[in-house]
């Protein structure tokens, strides 16, 4: 028999942590979504002590040998590469579902941690994730986008050229989440995709790690969103921008062209942050049916079960429809996380995940306030806001049309070429 229920700590985990949702995120989530770029740091610093514990235990993982590792891994359900990634993304639901927007505020190394951890080697994730044990808040953050390079990440024009003991690194990222936080208002860093070789294609593609401070590197705007406001999202710009020769995450070495092995490498972040994006968009969902259902359950209308769904009412079906959907991305979700615990391949689950809650949560939510009428569209309830925030989940972290792509070319075994 298959069981689907949760592990007891992730349980007790889940419970504090929609305490803290209740408490620390819904009260104050309208007032952020309506003061966007300011931070909530009441919730910021009360979140910082967990984080500092969660990176110090990921640092001591590093130093413990592989029979250590694995006997701590029964003990606490930890990975080597930190908590894991099925408790991250019940973690993330929780906290999505108290406001999207603050979670994206949280500190810690975030997406930029994610690149570390896939392609750096033990000595860097040292050096970079220990600032995050001590201190105060600190972000890190993830630079892909560019103007002309979107879902396309071989379209990369920003460069970094070998000079002597440096890296030297020109050209501009759009769209960076906490991108302000991590390169200009703490002691944070941001991880930026650039090419090293143009001739060589996605081979030449590799990331290096920008530290705050370091001159050439500056923050240019900040965007006006329609949801997830409380978190900045930033235009980064590099002009000659000099960082240490290995701030480059994993090998310089280019391969031939024709090969994507170094890109591969850098890819494996996304298989980490899908889940995660998904994870946070069922959040979202979820927020928004319990608020149907409680005010449908106000006005006495009651959702039955084990019925024909010929006997159902109109609302009924719609219910029932949102809560599979939502049931079905979860459990995808789940799935790509209890891989990458399992240290298995799960390029094709990520994706899945990914696709799935993007699209299943964007129609929840709009659904939602379609049988909410005035109720859902009035600025007096969060359901419209959770209606702005949601669509994010569908766009960032690769849309929903490259994640089925993904899917497509996994499942029918084409390559890139084949299938655009």
């Amino acid at each position: 028999m298959i069981d689907f229920e949760l592990p007891e700590q992730i349980v007790a985990a889940q419970k504090e942590t929609h305490e803290l949702a209740v408490k620390h995120m819904r009260p104050v989530a309208r007032d952020y979504d309506e003061r966007e770029h300011e931070k909530p740091w009441d919730y910021i610093n009360l979140i910082w002590e967990d984080v500092k514990k969660e990176v110090a235990a990921q640092l001591q993982a590093l130093e413990q040998t592989d029979a250590e590792r694995a006997e701590a891994k029964k003990k606490s359900l930890a990975r080597a590469g930190g908590q894991p990634m099925i408790l991250t993304a019940v973690l993330s639901e929780e906290r999505a579902w108290g406001d999207a927007g603050l979670n994206l505020c949280n500190p810690g190394p975030r997406l930029g941690g994610a690149a570390v951890n896939a392609v750096g080697t033990p000595e860097q994730k040292r050096r970079f994730f220990k600032p995050f044990t001590e201190g105060t808040p600190k972000w890190g953050a993830m630079a892909i986008t560019e103007a002309n390079a979107g879902s396309d990440t071989a379209a990369i024009t920003a460069s970094a050229v070998r000079d002597g003991d440096s890296w030297v690194l020109n050209g501009e990222k759009i769209f960076v989440t906490s991108g302000k936080m991590a390169c200009q208002e703490s002691d944070g860093w941001v991880v930026v995709w650039a090419t090293i070789d143009k001739s060589a294609g996605r081979a030449g593609i590799k990331s290096f790690v920008v530290e705050k401070g370091t001159p050439g590197m500056t923050v240019t705007k900040l965007e006006n969103k329609l949801g997830i406001r409380a978190s900045d999202t930033a235009t980064v710009v590099f002009e000659d921008c000099r960082i240490p020769i290995d701030n480059i995450l994993g090998s310089p070495e280019v391969q031939q062209r024709g090969t994507t092995k170094g890109f591969k490498g850098v890819m494996a972040t996304f298989d980490a942050t899908r889940p995660g994006i998904a994870a946070s968009a069922i959040g979202i969902g979820r927020a928004a049916l319990e608020f149907v259902k409680e005010k449908l359950a106000e006005k006495g209308i009651e959702v039955r079960y084990g019925i024909s769904p010929y006997q159902m009412t109109a609302v009924e079906k719609e219910i029932h429809n949102m809560e599979a959907n939502l049931k079905a991305a979860r459990l995808l979700t789940w799935r790509a996380c209890c891989m990458l615990d399992r240290r298995e391949r799960n390029s094709l689950e990520a994706s899945m995940a990914k696709a799935k809650a993007g699209f299943a949560v964007t129609n929840i939510c709009q659904k939602a306030v379609e049988l909410m009428g005035p109720l859902g569209y009035s600025r007096e309830y969060l359901l419209e806001k959770w209606m702005r925030d949601c669509k994010i989940n569908d766009i960032f972290e690769g849309t929903g049309q490259i994640n089925m792509l993904i899917v497509a070319r996994n499942v029918l075994g084409f390559g890139r070429d084949k299938l655009k």
